[in-house]
Formats: C-alpha cells, sequence, structure tokens
C-alpha cells in the first residue's frame, strides 16, 4: 500500500454524477472532422474504419451513474492505478518489469447511484482528452442493430464465480468485455484481431467475487454486502493469537513457535533466518511444522527445495509460514489450516481449495492457478497442504 501500488481501491458514491451514456453518432470522412468532433470537450469513442472513414460516438453526461476508470497511467482520468503483479509477492518499486502488458487506460467500472448500485464494466478508459480511440488495427466491429463496438489490445476479461463467493463457490468460465460492455468468448490468443462469439446470456455486471484480469493484473471484486460476511483485520489478528495461545511447538527443537504480526506478514522474510528465529516452517509434502534449522537438505545448490522431514522422512519443499493478511481473499471466517504449495501462504481450508479450483490468466493464452497472497503459481500436483502442529508436551 505504498506509492502507485495498493492493495484494494474502495469505490464510493461521488459527490457529483460523472457517469457519461452513449448520444450522437458521427460518420467522418476526413480527419479533420473527425479532430473537430473530438476537440468539443466531449466524451467519445472514436472507431478507425480507414484512413478516410471514422465513426464518432459522442457520449453525453449520465446524471444517475458514477464512473471509476482503472490503468497504468498516472494521469488524471485513472482513478486507480495498477501495475503488474510481480509473481512471488515482489512488491518493491525497484522491481523491473522489462514491458508492461497492462494498458494505459484499460477500463471503467459503471455504477448507478441508486439502490442496488448495480455495477458494469467497460474495456477501455476516457483519456485526458476525453477519448477512446480504437485504431485501424484494432478488433472492431458493426453490430446487427447499428452501434459499433470494439475490444483493447490485450483484453479485458472477467469471471464470475458460480454460486457468488463462498465456501461452495465453483469457478464461472472466462470471458472478454467488450467497449461497449458486450460479452464474448475468449479470443484464440489475447491480443488475436478476430473477437470471440458474443454470449447473449451474459452480461457485464460485476458480483460478489468476480475476477477482473487486465493481462498483467487480476482484480477481486468484492460488493458491500459481501465484504460484510467476509472475516475483517481483526479477526485475522485474533486467529493469529489464538494459534499462538496453543503454543505449537517444534517436534525437534522442542522451542515455541510463533505466527508473526500481520504488519510482518505483509513483507516479504527479508533477514536470514536463524534457529532462534519463532517463525514457523513447513515440509510441504507432508504438513509438518517445525522451527527453523539447516539440516536434512538434499541439494547444497537450492538447500531448502528438497529436506527430509525428520518426523516421518517425506522430501520436499521446506518453507516459511506466512498468515495471508487480506480479509477479502478468504471465503469464510474459519481457522488458518492450510498452506498454499509452494509459496506457504497460510489460510483457512475451504479459501485454500476455492483458489487452488480457480484458473487465472497468464501470459497469452495459458491458466493456472495462483496463491491470491503472492501470485505464485500453485504446485500442479499439490496446490495445497494441510498444516500438522504439535502442542506442547507440558
Amino acid at each position: 500500500d505504498r506509492g502507485r501500488r495498493k492493495s484494494r481501491f474502495a469505490l464510493y458514491k461521488r459527490a457529483k454524477a460523472n457517469g457519461v451514456k452513449p448520444s450522437t453518432v458521427h460518420i467522418l470522412n476526413t480527419p479533420q472532422a473527425s479532430k473537430a468532433v473530438n476537440c468539443k470537450g466531449q466524451h467519445s469513442i472514436s472507431y478507425t474504419l480507414s484512413r478516410n472513414q471514422t465513426v464518432v460516438v459522442e457520449y453525453s453526461h449520465d446524471k444517475d451513474t458514477d464512473m471509476f476508470q482503472i490503468g497504468r497511467s498516472t494521469e488524471g482520468p485513472i482513478d486507480f492505478v495498477v501495475t503488474d503483479t510481480v509473481s512471488g509477492g515482489g512488491e518493491s518499486e525497484d522491481t523491473p518489469i522489462t514491458q508492461s502488458t497492462i494498458s494505459r487506460f484499460a477500463c471503467r467500472v459503471v455504477c448507478e447511484r441508486n439502490p442496488p448500485y448495480t455495477a458494469r464494466i467497460y474495456a477501455a478508459g476516457f483519456d485526458s482528452s476525453k477519448n477512446i480511440f480504437l485504431g485501424e488495427k484494432a478488433a472492431k466491429w458493426k453490430n446487427p442493430d447499428g452501434h459499433m463496438d470494439g475490444l483493447t489490445t490485450n483484453g479485458v476479461l472477467v469471471m464470475h464465480p458460480r454460486g457468488g463467493f463462498t465456501q461452495e463457490s465453483k469457478p464461472g468460465v472466462w470471458r472478454e468485455i467488450s467497449v461497449c460492455g458486450d460479452v464474448y468468448t475468449l479470443r484464440e490468443t489475447r491480443s488475436a484481431l478476430t473477437r470471440g462469439k458474443l454470449v447473449e446470456s451474459e452480461s457485464n455486471v460485476l458480483q460478489d467475487g468476480s475476477l477482473v484480469d487486465l493481462c498483467g493484473a487480476t482484480l477481486l471484486w468484492r460488493t458491500a454486502d459481501g465484504l460484510f460476511h467476509t472475516p475483517t483485520q481483526k479477526h485475522l489478528e485474533a486467529l493469529r493469537q489464538e494459534l499462538n495461545a496453543a503454543r505449537p511447538q517444534c517436534p525437534v527443537g522442542l522451542n515455541t513457535l510463533a505466527f508473526p504480526s500481520m504488519q510482518r506478514c505483509s513483507r516479504a522474510l527479508a533477514s536470514v533466518p536463524t534457529q532462534e528465529d519463532k517463525q514457523p516452517w513447513v515440509y510441504l509434502a507432508c504438513g509438518h511444522v517445525h522451527g527453523y534449522h539447516d539440516w536434512g537438505h538434499r541439494s547444497e545448490r537450492d538447500p531448502n527445495a528438497q529436506r527430509e522431514c525428520p518426523m516421518c522422512r517425506t522430501v520436499g519443499p521446506y518453507v516459511p509460514l506466512w498468515l495471508g493478511c487480506e480479509p477479502a481473499f478468504y471465503v469464510d471466517t474459519g481457522a488458518p489450516t492450510h498452506a498454499f504449495v509452494p509459496c506457504g501462504h497460510v489460510c483457512s481450508e475451504k479459501s485454500a481449495r476455492y483458489w487452488a479450483e480457480i484458473p487465472l490468466p497468464h501470459g497469452t493464452h495459458a491458466f493456472h492457478a495462483a496463491c491470491p497472497f503472492c501470485a505464485t503459481q500453485l504446485n500442479l500436483a499439490q496446490k495445497w497442504a494441510k498444516l500438522i502442529f504439535q502442542g506442547p508436551i507440558d
């Protein structure tokens, strides 16, 4: 939550409505005419069909909606600046991103100002000139009813979970959202010029638990009602203290273990671990929780990649445990009993099972499950481990 990087964005009703809706359509045959329309100071979307023909759709003020824009740009029209998520939780400003795939003006969310406050998502955002430009090479078309539509270069993908965001939820199907908010099946690759098929039975209305992928960062949408049933930061801290109050012990060193504070949990393990540390470590292959020790490794090159558990002799990765500290990622208020493999982030069993089933977009056409707390790709053979703590002998 420092600088340009935020872990969450909250949408509140604006003091004054700033939503827009389509109004006049202009079919223009000269670049000068197109420029004249775009310079009127109104919001507009330009669809360049050829050098000699551009369709400009003007947008007028909508007193009943608020608009929020998301993208990589730090310019004024962008309400929420997002940067590429680095797998493994590397969140420093110095982490090099060779070339961002997130659009500068990626998408816009339009919320109704009156109950039930329906929120809809649209691809592309208006720039500082209040324009959206879809050039000659962009995927665009005229619909049967006559209105123009198009897709952004890398697309805005949305997945609505089946059954909302609850313990019983199942993953939905990933779809692509157009500039005008229609729903399409995915293109063959992320930036292919041919659109998918229109899915008339689905809409661009965001639901509790909807995932929005911007090709470089994935956003989880939570509704006010959904967050009301989600554990709070206070609840997670109480669970941490409850875990530590049980005084789990290292079965070999017999020293008491303790999960670090939530503030420290939100940072990566920076210091070199020592045997005096209370930080719990786990053998992911079997789930036995220990304190840190530096023996039992099978590989000199990466000593923690293959370690033999002293309790059951199972060989596998040996990693520190960290409590997942973003409450909105939890589907229930259960005790933190399971860890994601291979990163070691800990959450409730139902939350671990839920995220292990969610295929998140990766690259141009791949999907894989990832830890919601650090974006590390989960192990295909074993996505999570049940933790086995040893209580105090006394």
